[in-house]
């Protein structure tokens, strides 16, 4: 299974990133092979507009089971990942990648 993060760094002690579409990285953990990867998207920080939808792109590019991130992607984002059944959990802002990784597992974090 893969599982994608909205991250400040590209760590598993990097900070969750809030935001969905212009967050800094998406890491990818890949627990069936127990590998950690990252995608660079920071040139949709500053993005006037459809931040999210690029991002989303991506996402669909690599197609993970899920997305962990702080307060999940927008209207169009959302249809957009919904359409490939990817399920997202919010609630992760405050914490590492780690920390949001292990509040997934024990089920505390909410499905969007």
């Amino acid at each position: 299974m893969k599982i994608a993060f909205t991250a400040e760094e590209t760590g598993w002690d990097s900070q969750m990133d809030p935001r969905f579409g212009r967050t800094a990285y998406i890491l990818i953990y890949d627990d069936v092979k127990d590998e950690l990867a990252f995608i660079d998207n920071r040139e949709n920080a500053n993005a006037a507009h459809g931040a999210g939808p690029q991002t989303a792109q991506k996402l669909l590019e690599i197609s993970p089971d899920i997305l962990i991130t702080g307060n999940g992607p927008g209207g169009n984002s959302a249809m957009l990942l919904k359409k490939i059944n990817m399920k997202i959990y919010t609630g992760a802002g405050e914490f590492c990648v780690k920390e949001a990784y292990q509040a997934y597992q024990k089920g505390e974090l909410k499905e969007f």
